[in-house]
């Protein structure tokens, strides 16, 4: 084992990429964004124009906090359950009124609804 080891001399690689392959690619890539922003210029040609609010702006309120979230939340439900428990009317001038959800649910069931298409479950 006493032979010494050979190694080949440095060699550069032959399949490198030249320098006319390089030179063609910076003047795609250039002309490419030369493109891109001449179609942008001729689709926006005024996007850099300053323009200026004419009319003032509303003034929105300032957010408030909730003091009492319970309170509200007891307060919102008992108005729904109100609604969804007794008659009233929607809409006086155009005879609309609201019924007890559970009656509104015995009516569905017993009468069906108008113009609903027909079940397609087979019929026993």
């Amino acid at each position: 084992m006493s032979e010494k080891m050979l190694i080949p001399d440095a060699r550069h690689e032959l399949r490198d990429v030249s320098g006319r392959f390089i030179l063609y690619a910076f003047l795609l890539l250039a002309g490419s964004v030369t493109a891109v922003g001449l179609v942008v210029w001729g689709l926006f040609p005024r996007s850099t124009a300053d323009k200026q609010i004419t009319h003032t702006v509303e003034d929105f309120p300032t957010p408030q906090l909730q003091p009492d979230p319970r309170q509200d939340w007891q307060r919102f439900h008992r108005a729904e359950m109100q609604r969804l428990t007794t008659y009233g009317w929607i809409d006086k001038t155009h005879g609309v009124v609201h019924i007890p959800i559970d009656r509104a649910m015995q009516k569905i069931a017993k009468d069906g609804i108008p113009d609903w298409p027909a079940s397609a479950a087979p019929q026993k």
